[in-house]
């Protein structure tokens, strides 16, 4: 499996595959196991999840930074990865990780769907 570089990317081949509902609905289920109050609507615009899973993203950074590394924990995002993001502007670390977030969850949806 390629991983796409970009969410642009990401969701094309999550449409192209019929799969972008699949990959809310995941996140919706890891926010839920993480205990953060968020809940995508299966309909959401790319747009507009981008946007929400950002300022989430940052506001956990800046004010829950323990529930924000027990969500990294739930979805699995590599640690090696993270420890290689330049911390210093948060709203950019906000921004890498919340596309971190997306690619790995593509990765669950795209392998559950190969292979069942």
């Amino acid at each position: 499996m390629k991983l796409p570089s970009t969410f642009n990317q990401l969701i094309d081949e999550a449409n192209t595959l019929d799969l972008y509902q699949k990959l809310v609905l995941q996140l919706n289920k890891d926010f839920l196991y993480a205990n953060i109050d968020l809940d995508f609507d299966p309909d959401i615009l790319p747009s507009s999840l981008k946007l929400l899973l950002h300022e989430t993203v940052y506001k956990l950074i800046q004010e829950k930074f323990a529930d924000y590394l027990n969500l990294l924990y739930i979805i699995d995002v590599s640690e090696e990865v993270i420890k290689q993001l330049d911390g210093s502007d948060t709203l950019q670390l906000a921004d890498q990780v919340s596309f971190l977030i997306l690619k790995r969850e593509w990765q669950k949806v795209w392998f559950r769907h190969k292979y069942s």
